[in-house]
């Protein structure tokens, strides 16, 4: 199987590579995650005019038609550069639901000033009680007067408190763990009723709680159809996945090879501590889990490309328990194998691991997604 690029993503994965090197130094990124909003409006302004935030969205929508192999590429080399903008919360998460199931007018706005990078978005999906099922929804939406009121509370909202809007799953009808009756609700994030308490996260990033309190939407605000949200809800997470995937993937190989590096310099009983053999092997199984997480990333993100089935939700949850399992082993390696400087905030290792660390958890952990690969018929 050819699994070469592209000439054009061959010449994407060239712009970011360079993008990285110039302007997003590591000494850069710790200046930038010191800031009040955690980021960098420029940048983000950079991205939109490069065409990088139209990328996954299709050409009716105002986008460039990519692939989720494009963003796969895209977001390997933001993973290799620890870049801390909202791509993932606003283009992959909140942008797949809203491409998926806004009206046509709602779309044609908002998906034209995210494109354009005027306006930021999240996805407020987890509750506290889910424990990762997303059907598990206690906030709620009843009907008033042609429109809704929303209360509940969300945790964890990935780029929450930069965030214009707010995608919301809420129940507006059923049990609290039927996967019928949850309904999607585009939410202005400065509406009444709607409160952020905003924090930085172990990786460097931002998140929020929000917690909405008789909120008041029109019915005109609903993604995708009454009660039927899920569907849009799902797909948009194993999207989510793919990206952070790709994300861990790419520091997953900068701290290999940055490990390799520093046991050829670093000098222990008058030579080398690469020359110990034992010490060579745990290098080897580094690079081996790096390696089956490419394989598995390329792989899900392939069966996306064909389509959104069983057989692209089952590679993407097998993707997520590799990179689970594997971006602990490498980023343990990897500070281990410096030695009590992979713990400093000075060297560039320890970050690595505190994103790997995260994206560990993000969106379901290794026992979470080896049932439900499993129950994936």
């Amino acid at each position: 199987m050819d699994f070469s690029f592209s000439e054009e993503q061959s010449l994407l994965q060239d712009s970011i590579q360079r993008f990285i090197q110039k302007s997003y130094t590591f000494e850069e990124r710790q200046k930038l995650i010191q800031t009040e909003e955690g980021f960098s409006r420029d940048n983000w302004a950079t991205f939109a005019e490069l065409g990088w935030l139209g990328l996954p969205f299709t050409e009716e929508d105002g986008g460039f038609g990519g692939t989720p192999v494009d963003t796969m590429i895209m977001l390997e080399e933001f993973g290799k550069g620890l870049v801390v903008e909202p791509y993932v919360p606003t283009v992959v998460m909140a942008g797949t639901a809203i491409a998926e199931g806004a009206s046509a007018e709602l779309k044609e706005n908002l998906l034209a000033e995210i494109i354009a990078g005027s306006k930021l978005a999240a996805l407020a999906f987890v509750e506290p009680q889910a424990r990762f099922n997303l059907a598990d929804v206690t906030t709620t939406a009843t009907s008033k007067d042609g429109g809704y009121i929303i209360n509940g509370f969300k945790g964890v909202v990935l780029g929450g408190p930069s965030a214009d809007v707010l995608v919301v799953p809420a129940r507006t009808d059923g049990e609290q763990k039927d996967e019928a009756g949850i309904t999607l609700f585009l939410v202005d994030a400065e509406s009444n009723g709607v409160s952020r308490r905003n924090y930085p996260t172990i990786d460097g990033l931002r998140a929020s709680e929000i917690t909405f309190e008789n909120v008041s939407v029109a019915a005109t605000s609903i993604i995708g159809e009454l009660g039927g949200g899920l569907a849009i809800l799902e797909k948009s997470i194993d999207y989510a996945i793919l990206a952070v995937g790709a994300e861990a993937v790419g520091a997953m190989e900068v701290l290999y090879k940055t490990t390799v590096e520093y046991c050829k310099v670093r000098e222990q009983f008058g030579q080398p501590i690469g020359k110990f053999q034992v010490l060579q092997h745990r290098m080897v199984d580094m690079f081996i889990e790096h390696e089956q997480s490419k394989s598995l990333l390329y792989m899900a993100a392939m069966r996306l490309d064909e389509g959104y089935s069983p057989a692209a939700r089952k590679a993407v949850s097998a993707l997520k328990v590799q990179i689970g399992k594997g971006g602990k082993f490498v980023g343990q390696n990897a500070v281990q194998l410096h030695g009590g400087m992979g713990m400093t905030d000075e060297l560039n290792v320890g970050h690595y691991f505190k994103r790997l660390t995260a994206i560990e958890t993000l969106f379901g952990n290794v026992d979470y997604h080896l049932k439900k690969y499993a129950s994936i018929v």
